[in-house]
């Protein structure tokens, strides 16, 4: 099981390997990413033709606006959709993400693709389709870039949306067709909270579990996938997204609400609450008073109170002897304060009735803030299966 599945490799390597697999992810996109990448039930010939008939079709509205040629290729050059009334996002959606993401005219092809796609539905294959779109959006068309935080970067006027999108298609295709004898290992994916299992888990159906939980930093997750959401339409207002966020442990102050109460499950621990109040003196030795620096000390709790109710809700899941292994990282992010996450996590843990068998040290990265090397490890634990 991968509590924290994201796009799902995980889940993508254990069906390689043969193994059956459980995700769990309350981001839709994420979620919606890994619940087509690990259906590969399709007939990669037939995703193939019906995505030409997509194609030619979406290339001919294109054309008739003056907008594209043959093979999604700019006509002289350039594209001469000056006169064309261009598809726009709603006023809702443009809020939702960061201007300047994606230029007029690539957006404007991309949607058309999109109520093309739309328009030839055909309910296996649609997934995979929206899916290679989702890819072609955010990393042909858009005008994004990805460093610690995602971000705005050089302005693409026009892109080939098309044929980036069948580019995309046709790799499904080979790693489909490559795959195909692995299809019926099965690998589900959950639309829930790492911290309320029970929705969707059996007492005791666990063996082993492998993630990567968020850090305590401030990285917004719902900004890495905030486009291609929005484009999509799996998330159209600001109370859809405030949904999303409320089901995510609390890893940054953008993600903080006023009746969170996750830190009450850490109120005991000395070095974490400890930390915390190293954040907050430092924070007002700075005379740093913007909302979100506020906020810092408070998130720490909030982010360990989260694994720790994650921690503590996973254990009636887990088979007695259960292994787990989770992938986190030290940060400074706030004022420089060091956060051994794995360290605390291990902590959180043993506290909680389980068995620290190792921290292995998986690598080292550099911090933007403090230009300093930090440790990323694979905090090992074991489940006995009785509880303290």
């Amino acid at each position: 099981m991968d509590p924290f599945c994201g796009t799902g490799t995980t889940l993508v390597e254990c069906k390689k390997n043969g193994i059956k697999s459980i995700g769990v992810e309350p981001n839709p996109m994420a979620y919606f990413a890994s619940r087509v990448k690990v259906n590969w039930d399709i007939n990669p010939e037939l995703l193939l033709k019906h995505t030409g008939k997509i194609a030619g079709f979406a290339e001919k509205v294109l054309k008739s606006q003056g907008l594209e040629g043959p093979g999604d290729s700019p006509l002289f050059g350039r594209s001469r959709g000056n006169d064309v009334s261009l598809t726009e996002l709603s006023a809702e959606g443009q809020k939702l993400i960061l201007k300047n993401s994606i230029s007029p005219i690539p957006l404007h092809k991309s949607l058309t693709l999109l109520e093309t796609i739309e328009k030839f539905n055909n309910r296996p294959l649609t997934g995979h389709e929206r899916l290679a779109l989702a890819k072609a959006v955010v990393f042909g068309a858009s005008n994004l870039n990805f460093g610690p935080e995602v971000g705005v970067g050089t302005v693409r006027t026009d892109a080939p949306v098309v044929k980036l999108w069948l580019n995309n298609v046709r790799e499904m295709a080979q790693d489909l067709t490559q795959l195909h004898q692995l299809r019926k290992i099965e690998a589900k994916v959950y639309f829930a909270d790492a911290r309320a299992l029970g929705k969707v888990l059996a007492p005791r159906s666990i063996d082993a579990v492998i993630t990567s939980p968020p850090y305590p930093n401030e990285k917004d997750y719902t900004r890495t996938t905030r486009l291609e959401s929005v484009v999509l339409g799996l998330i159209k207002s600001k109370e859809e997204l405030r949904a999303v966020k409320r089901s995510l442990i609390r890893s940054n102050t953008r993600g903080v609400y006023k009746d969170d109460r996750d830190d009450q499950f850490i109120a005991g621990h000395q070095e974490i609450n400890r930390i915390a109040e190293m954040i907050e003196r430092r924070r007002i030795e700075l005379g740093k008073t913007s909302g979100f620096e506020r906020l810092y000390g408070k998130v720490t709790k909030l982010y360990f109170g989260g694994m720790a109710r994650h921690l503590s809700d996973l254990r009636d899941f887990l088979r007695p002897g259960a292994y787990l292994a989770y992938v986190v990282g030290d940060q400074a992010s706030y004022l420089r304060v060091l956060i051994q996450t794995g360290r605390l996590i291990a902590d959180l843990a043993e506290n909680l009735g389980y068995q620290v068998v190792k921290i292995d040290p998986f690598r080292t990265r550099l911090a933007t803030a403090t230009r300093k090397q930090l440790r990323e490890e694979v905090v090992v634990l074991r489940y006995p299966g009785s509880k303290k």
